[in-house]
């Protein structure tokens, strides 16, 4: 069956339960027609024509007709009802006074509705009526009993009219500004007979003044009549009661998407008026310039929030507080959201791609399978944010980021890049981001009190394009944290994509300046890069005497120039991060995340560091620096960390991946062989350890490498002494 019903007359078909997964109605007339249950996946509604079809218009002008002329007879006959009370006392009981009681009744009543609305005066008539009753009872005299069943008559005849009329009007609204005329016409005429019926046992003389009393009331009633049906229109909580009444006799017999799946749906332009979305899955659908979505019924879904309504039917929100709210499955698509405020609001499953973030506080918001493709997010504040590898980050714009809100005590908001003359270039945002997304699983498995870090130290990231020379990174490094003690500046890790693209990343105390310290460093790499070759290698040997470890960051370096894929790289577990377990995924505040010889890579590329072939033969010449072990019948470490290799490279139920990074965490071990004395290395070798158990954790029992792990790994901790 064909699914293009693009500017048909669908009116008042049925698509009831039918699966119509990208179905187009573009332009098409659906009202009347019936699409409840029906899978609605990706439907094209643009420009659609929703609502009631002519005999349903035409029953409801003239029950909205009736509704209002009984409304306008009862308003009437209770004023003349009161007028009678007041200009006659020698007809009725108590006379004068009872009629006044009612027109005090009556001003508190119509006060209170403006006041507070039409639930809380409605209460306290009830309250009113049971006192009043109860105190009549008590004294159980007729005269008193009698007139007070008169005013409880009147009053309640008023409130009642006075209800109706709002109601008549409020589905009015729904239809056209024509039928709210017809509505108040209608109103107006039939006052007239309800007053002469009122005031019909009045003798002559008194019929004048009864009949202005009754006017008075009149004219007081229909205006509050008017006054509810606006409140009405215009969404004031406090008449909900009455909005509900009418947007469900509005919508009888229009278009129906009850219970329907309307996931990533589009009725940009459409007009839907009349229309019943009641239980339906409005994931991601658009409502872009949608008309009349506000006479729709929409109970039960965020649509249900005005100024939700209007942002996903404007997409404009710059500047505005939605702190805290649920946008969940919102549909934000190129919206201009800039400068606006969402601390701790939840974006779970929305999507906005393209959106102008510029600025924004997304401080604790939670973006959880959110589609951020394409969208802007330059300047924006992202301290806690929660994401998790279902959130879209591909082709985000950003030219720098904040990683926390600025605060009295702490007014610097931890931009990145540090340095505040330079923004990010292309591709580093995503760059500074996949590592956190692609490690996620990781950290949580290794158990690191991520939060403790993040209470002492701050990062300083330092990219690098198109290739670095690790020598006077090295060495410009090792100057500036000489320079500047106090920031205890100390590399943590670095990330490259061969010479396309390095970062480095070190840890600083809470108080650095890391504008400056960036700015710095990269002046001094620049004039040490551009020393003669010799030069440059003597300054390297008076710096490696001081702290061997220059070479050991200028080895990593070398590492990564040569790794065809993205790559990370660890070189002490510390960073500016937290990590906390929420709804089964992560939430991070601050930047990177650090797990020894892990590959991470983007969307489109394998987690891999290196070819096969190359990080064997890598391994096998850092294992054939080790001295062999002395006793024939006993295996060293050496022996033990080749056997470790050989099982690896054979293992047939292991990806080509995961060999490389099960290689590279025996790599990592035979380095920490070499020179047990270095803490650095026996930390990086007690997580190569917790990395190559988890690998041999997720294959069969019975394959070699899990009973070689389970065999060689207690043997290899011992000898590294890895307590």
């Amino acid at each position: 069956m064909s699914k293009d019903f693009s500017r048909q007359n669908l009116s008042g078909r049925s698509f009831a339960g039918q699966d119509l997964t990208g179905a187009a109605f573009s332009g098409a007339d659906i009202r009347g027609t019936n699409f409840a249950r029906a899978i609605l996946i990706g439907a094209d509604f643009g420009n659609a024509r929703a609502g009631q079809q002519s005999h349903w218009l035409i029953g409801l002008l003239i029950g909205v007709g009736c509704l209002a002329a009984l409304a306008g007879f009862i308003s009437a006959y209770a004023g003349a009802l009161v007028g009678s009370l007041m200009v006659a006392p020698q007809a009725q009981p108590f006379g004068f006074w009872s009629g006044l009681v009612v027109l005090v009744v009556l001003t508190i009543f119509i006060l209170i509705v403006i006041k507070r609305g039409l639930g809380a005066a409605l209460g306290v008539f009830s309250l009113t009526v049971a006192a009043v009753v109860a105190m009549v009872a008590a004294i159980g005299q007729a005269e008193a009993i009698a007139a007070t069943v008169i005013q409880a008559v009147a009053i309640a005849a008023a409130i009642a009219a006075a209800v109706l009329g709002g109601l008549a009007i409020s589905v009015a609204w729904t239809v056209s500004r024509a039928v709210v005329i017809v509505a108040i016409t209608a109103m107006v005429v039939s006052s007239i007979p309800g007053a002469l019926a009122g005031a019909d046992l009045l003798a002559s003389n008194v019929l004048v003044l009864a009949l202005a009393v009754s006017a008075v009331i009149d004219i007081s009633l229909i205006g509050l009549s008017l006054y509810i049906s606006w409140q009405v229109y215009v969404g004031d909580r406090r008449y909900s009661l009455v909005r509900t009444i009418a947007i469900g006799v509005a919508t009888f017999g229009g278009t129906s998407f009850r219970g329907a799946n309307l996931t990533d749906a589009n009725f940009t332009q459409a007009t839907l008026k009349s229309v019943d979305f009641r239980k339906a899955n409005l994931t991601r659908t658009n409502w872009f310039r949608t008309t009349q979505l506000e006479q729709a019924r929409l109970v039960g879904t965020y649509l249900d929030v005005p100024h939700l309504r209007q942002l996903a039917n404007t997409k404009e929100g710059q500047d505005k507080n939605y702190d805290r709210q649920d946008l969940r499955g919102l549909n934000l698509d190129e919206a201009n959201l800039q400068g606006a405020s969402f601390i701790s609001a939840d974006f779970s499953g929305a999507t906005l791609q393209h959106a102008k973030l510029q600025g924004v506080k997304l401080v604790q918001a939670q973006l959880y399978k959110t589609d951020l493709t394409g969208a802007c997010l330059t300047g924006a504040f992202i301290e806690n944010w929660g994401i998790s590898v279902d959130t879209k980050l591909k082709d985000v714009k950003c030219d720098y980021i904040y990683m926390q809100l600025p605060t009295r005590d702490d007014p610097d908001p931890s931009r990145k890049p540090d340095d505040r003359n330079e923004n990010f270039k292309e591709g580093d945002f995503s760059d500074f981001i996949t590592p956190i997304i692609k490690t996620l699983d990781l950290y949580h498995t290794q158990n690191l009190d991520l939060r403790e870090m993040a209470s002492t130290f701050k990062t300083l990231d330092l990219f690098h394009h198109r290739g670095i020379d690790p020598t006077a990174a090295s060495i410009a490094l090792k100057q500036v944290a000489e320079e500047h003690p106090e920031a205890g500046l100390e590399v943590v890790a670095l990330e490259g994509r061969g010479n396309e693209k390095i970062r480095l990343q070190a840890i600083v105390a809470e108080g650095a300046n890391r504008s400056e310290l960036s700015a710095e460093y990269f002046a001094r790499y620049q004039q040490i890069k551009a020393l003669p070759y010799s030069d440059l290698q003597t300054l390297l040997m008076g710096v490696a005497e001081k702290d061997e470890r220059i070479r050991g960051l200028e080895k990593l370096l070398e590492n990564a120039l040569h790794q065809p894929k993205f790559y990370v790289e660890t070189y002490q577990n510390q960073g500016e991060f937290v990590m906390t377990q929420n709804k089964g995924n992560v939430n991070i505040s601050g930047v990177q995340g650090n797990v020894s010889g892990v590959a991470a890579a983007g969307e489109n590329q394998t987690m891999t560091g290196v070819a096969l072939g190359a990080i064997s033969g890598s391994v096998t010449n850092t294992i054939n620096q080790l001295p062999p072990s002395l006793d024939p019948d006993s295996p060293g470490i050496k022996e033990l960390l080749a056997q470790l290799q050989a099982v690896i490279e054979a293992e047939t139920n292991l990806p080509d991946e995961d060999k490389v990074e099960a290689l590279e965490q025996v790599k990592t071990l035979a380095e920490a062989g070499q020179k047990p004395e270095d803490n650095i290395l026996q930390k990086s070798a007690k997580t190569a350890m917790k990395i190559l158990k988890g690998t041999a954790s997720s294959l069969p029992d019975a394959t070699k490498l899990a009973e070689a792990c389970v065999k060689l790994l207690p043997l290899i901790s011992g000898l590294l002494l890895l307590v």
